[in-house]
């Protein structure tokens, strides 16, 4: 699995996260979505990266997670900084100059002083996270989402969101590492940061692969509009009743 297979990893994790508290997306089952015209398929590769990490990366995230916390956490800092390029780029191609130019300074920061980003000094600084990449730079151009898709072994995505794929591979600077051990590494530290999400998910959905799907979409919604997505139909009347 490439770099890119991580970062939506990490985009589903936290689409997970974000709706775990939410009934949205398990009482969506029984109606056949537009947006997923090719939902056989779509099924049938969920079922297949579902079997392998249950059968793979599940068992060795659970070894993962017994190393110490700082430990771990420090690793998926420089993980998470070495894919912080692609954030900076993004809010370049979206016109948001001052954000380019605070994330690439975050970035510098945290390669110096902090270590290769070991440690995230940035923030204490003043120059928070951000999370921007070419999907999201692709909405802001008037792209449609298109089709969901679900990739194997990739993940959740959508016919916008795919050309960020290679975007992403570039951006990434463990991409250009080329060590497999590292790939490994950052592979094992996602599915770790995904455990609970992933049982979260398993627990409290009718329908898993529903549930995936719509909290990714939903996800990406909130990204798109920086944290402020416009009220949809089913919000509208919910706040008018």
């Amino acid at each position: 699995m490439n770099p890119l297979s991580l970062r939506s990893l990490r985009t589903a994790a936290a689409a997970l996260i974000a709706l775990g508290l939410s009934g949205c997306a398990t009482t969506m089952s029984g109606a056949a979505d537009p947006i997923d015209p090719l939902e056989p398929v779509n099924r049938a590769t969920y079922a297949f990266n579902d079997a392998f990490d249950r059968a793979v990366m599940k068992p060795v995230a659970k070894l993962y997670l017994m190393l110490p916390d700082t430990l771990r956490n420090g690793i998926h800092n420089v993980f998470d900084n070495a894919a912080y390029p692609g954030t900076a780029v993004n809010q370049l191609l979206q016109g948001k100059l001052r954000l380019a130019v605070e994330d690439s300074m975050r970035f510098a920061f945290n390669s110096t002083l902090g270590i290769g980003g070991w440690f995230d000094v940035a923030t204490g600084f003043g120059l928070e996270r951000h999370e921007e990449d070419f999907g999201q730079t692709l909405a802001v151009w008037g792209v449609e989402e298109g089709s969901f898709i679900n990739y194997p072994l990739f993940g959740p995505s959508s016919i916008r969101d795919t050309p960020g794929i290679a975007v992403a591979v570039l951006t990434d600077l463990v991409t250009y590492v080329a060590l497999f051990p590292v790939t490994l590494l950052d592979l094992v530290d996602t599915r770790a940061n995904l455990d609970s999400a992933i049982r979260l998910r398993d627990e409290s959905a009718l329908d898993p692969y529903v549930f995936t799907r719509e909290a990714y979409r939903q996800r990406r919604n909130f990204l798109i509009h920086d944290g402020n997505p416009p009220l949809d139909d089913f919000e509208e009347d919910e706040e008018g009743g």
